[in-house]
């Protein structure tokens, strides 16, 4: 039977090469992803003037097929913690498939899971003492529910407001933002949002003894990096042990070094039931998530060997993927990846203090280690409130993608606004960065931002900006 993309059975002992029609063929990338994937978000990268053809990708560097060289501080959304494709990783994931080993059997022990569990476990420390390997952070917050419902026997799940925790029906159910959730049916009944910081609401949800779970994000990063009070995890942790509830971390963002510990809740000295990681752990390179747990969690999930499978996922422990892990691992604490993050961060943020004080639409800069944030507020003058209230009117994120515009295009760096709040820029740079580079970033902010308060230019590009998106 034809497939309809040109390839058919080959009678020889060698697999047939694989070639595309030649309907396809004439079709750049670009038109072929237009077509087959998603069309919606070619359209948006073109009104942003972001639609660069990477053609490869090296520690904090990204290079473009017209010639240019853009500087990642954005990293995937925290993904590329020890920088793009780095070469140890990439070695050792060469290694693992030239040695043909058995990377997906199933119904075997997998020879490298257990040696990156128990790594995960020891860097994690407290009462994490198992791990469960899946592709994902929505994959890990679908787990964490299951598992947290079985060892508890409740259902009731809460969450703070701004939260980030995916897209999977589950992992959606927890964020409070209707534009990430409108078309797609309800949701989990029995997930109840608090504010983030606000121990007193807590309380009060956590008292009915109906909730088996509390995920927090210990710094909220799509929110804006919000960091809670010094005391919020470890008092919000005691209400949980008070009410039988547990303490999830989703540390998906916030996790391997990217806030100068292993783990941001290291810093608020707390000891999760479960701990949710993933995005960085194979350096970028390969779909992996693991879910840390107490003993207590693992055996109310998996309490005899009928249940030995109950909860699964088909590529969880596969070796590229644990191999990735296990490399990732060995360059953070090599190249002391944790540390560098937090001097580094102290560093970016005092010269960003330094260069932006004087701005009267720059409202804060914040963050720990490597994961920053740059907020903006609206201006007090009336020459730069008429232009900014009117953009705000089109969209309420047309300023902060004005600012990435003008980063990428005319400084090539790659940023971007906080998902859940467009008035906060992102800087989460890889955490292999330099201080010469970290110089270049705040010297690129500064001019930007100098671009904003004395220069019609920056609004005029706006209007530019606004009338494509208004045409859309």
């Amino acid at each position: 039977m034809s497939t309809g993309i040109g390839l058919e059975p080959a009678m020889t002992s060698q697999p047939a090469a694989v070639s595309a029609s030649p309907e396809l063929e004439s079709f750049s990338h670009v038109e072929q992803y237009r077509r087959y994937a998603n069309p919606q978000w070619v359209r948006l990268l073109d009104v942003l003037d972001m639609n660069a053809r990477y053609v490869r990708a090296s520690g904090p560097y990204l290079y473009t097929q017209d010639g240019r060289q853009i500087l990642d501080f954005l990293s995937g959304y925290c993904v590329h913690n020890t920088g793009h494709n780095h070469p140890y990783i990439v070695e050792a994931l060469r290694e693992e498939l030239h040695a043909e080993g058995p990377a997906m059997v199933q119904s075997h022990v997998p020879d490298l899971a257990g040696e990156l569990a128990e790594r995960l476990c020891a860097s994690a420390g407290g009462s994490l003492s198992k791990v469960f390997f899946c592709s994902s952070g929505s994959e890990g917050v679908e787990a964490a529910i299951k598992y947290a419902r079985a060892a508890t026997r409740r259902t009731g799940l809460v969450y703070a407001g701004g939260a980030f925790h995916g897209l999977t029906c589950g992992a959606l159910s927890m964020m409070g933002d209707p534009f990430w959730s409108d078309g797609f049916g309800p949701m989990l009944p029995e997930t109840h949002q608090v504010p983030f910081g606000d121990l007193s609401a807590l309380e009060s949800r956590l008292a009915t003894t109906k909730i088996a779970a509390l995920f927090l994000e210990p710094i909220q990063s799509e929110a804006g990096v919000c960091i809670p009070p010094q005391d919020y995890l470890a008092k919000a942790q005691a209400l949980c042990r008070k009410y039988g509830t547990l303490f999830v971390l989703d540390e998906v963002q916030t996790g391997l070094g990217r806030t100068g510990k292993f783990l941001a809740g290291h810093s608020h000295e707390v000891d999760p039931d479960i701990v949710i990681l993933a995005k960085a752990l194979s350096g970028g390179l390969v779909p992996i998530g693991a879910v840390l747990m107490t003993d207590t969690v693992y055996r109310s999930v998996y309490d005899s060997l009928k249940r030995a499978i109950v909860h699964t996922s088909t590529y969880s422990e596969n070796g590229l993927a644990m191999r990735a892990g296990i490399a990732t691992l060995d360059v953070i604490r090599d190249e002391d990846l944790t540390f560098r993050s937090a001097q580094m961060g102290e560093y970016l943020r005092s010269r960003l203090r330094q260069e932006l004080s004087g701005y009267e639409m720059i409202s804060d800069i914040r963050g720990a280690g490597l994961l920053n944030g740059i907020e903006f507020t609206a201006p007090r003058s009336m020459r730069l409130r008429f232009a900014f209230e009117t953009f705000k009117r089109i969209h309420e994120g047309m300023f902060g993608q004005m600012v990435v515009m003008r980063l990428f295009r005319e400084k090539n760096i790659l940023t971007q606004m906080c998902g859940n709040n467009f008035m906060v820029l992102k800087v989460a740079s890889p955490l292999t960065v330099s201080e010469e580079q970290a110089d270049r970033f705040v010297r690129s902010m500064r001019d930007v931002a100098e671009l904003i308060h004395s220069s019609g230019t920056f609004w005029s590009g706006a209007l530019g900006l606004a009338k494509r998106v208004v045409n859309l």
